[in-house]
């Protein structure tokens, strides 16, 4: 009787003991934390032009973006497939929230680097934050023409343009992510008559998930301030993400043939009225060059 007493006291022991740890994992699972939001967009790009993505630490993206020529160019030119506009990059993650990037684009032979820097994230919990902010910065070196077939040579400074944007998003839903992206590109030198070195848009675009690994991209630039004999026009694209493993192949419809900030944004050719519009693609692929902890 008296080990018996001995056994259901033990037991009892263990029992409030177990309760307690039980007690006090529940309590620090429960502990108020911050949750933040991932995957805004799925890459970098959104249609042409940056989204508030950075890459992770040790993580490099390789980057082919292809543009065809005008489709309505017509079966000479095989609805443009016979013209090839490419550019090549790389990006690599400092740090999670900092990234540089450099490419070079067959287009006018653009050399370009860049860098950014996710100033916010949006998140819930402890710390609520509705948006994610994304600053990013780019110096652009447009090469051709070479200056042996310029009747005047153009130093590096005048062939130089920078472009400073303010990415600022929100992802409403699992499905739904929109953008905003405030933008100045500074051109050294310029036909004043046609443009000015400073020029301002504002841009707009999102993200709309249809399934597990598709989802459908649109974006447009307004330009501010456009003299009335520029003959470029306002950048518009539309595009299908298809998530591939560590691929992301992006299938793009737009009417700007330049693959760098600067002209996308200030030297758009096509006109939408006109039906002036490209085929083309992003392919990114990401490698993991630093072990994870």
């Amino acid at each position: 009787m008296k080990n018996n007493l001995w056994s259901v006291a033990l037991f009892v022991s263990l029992s409030v003991a177990a309760q307690d740890d039980l007690l006090r994992q529940l309590e620090a699972a429960t502990e108020p934390s911050t949750q933040y939001t991932i995957q805004t967009f799925k890459s970098t790009r959104l249609v042409n032009s940056q989204t508030v993505e950075s890459k992770s630490q040790g993580e490099l993206e390789f980057i082919f973006a292809h543009r065809f020529g005008l489709i309505n160019d017509g079966i000479y030119e095989l609805f443009g497939l016979d013209q090839a506009f490419v550019r090549l990059g790389l990006e690599y993650g400092l740090t999670d929230r900092l990234g540089i990037g450099f490419g070079r684009n067959s287009v006018d032979k653009t050399m370009d680097v860049y860098g950014r820097y996710k100033v916010l994230r949006q998140s819930t919990g402890v710390k609520n934050m509705p948006i994610t902010l994304t600053a990013f910065a780019n110096m652009a070196v447009e090469t051709a023409p070479r200056n042996r077939d310029l009747p005047e040579p153009l130093s590096f400074e005048d062939r130089t343009s920078y472009t400073a944007q303010v990415l600022v998003a929100r992802k409403f839903t699992d499905k739904l992510s929109l953008q905003l992206m405030p933008t100045l590109v500074h051109k050294n030198t310029v036909d004043r008559t046609l443009e000015s070195n400073d020029q301002w848009a504002l841009g707009a675009g999102g993200r709309y998930k249809v399934s597990r690994s598709i989802a459908l991209t649109s974006e447009y630039y307004y330009r501010f301030d456009v003299p009335a004999a520029s003959p470029y026009f306002n950048a518009f694209g539309v595009g299908v993400d298809i998530e591939t493993g560590g691929h992301v192949f992006q299938l793009v419809l737009t009417n700007a043939r330049g693959l760098t900030e600067r002209a996308i944004f200030t030297e758009t050719t096509g006109n939408l009225a006109e039906g002036d519009l490209h085929f083309g693609f992003n392919v990114t692929r990401t490698f993991q060059l630093k072990k994870e902890k």
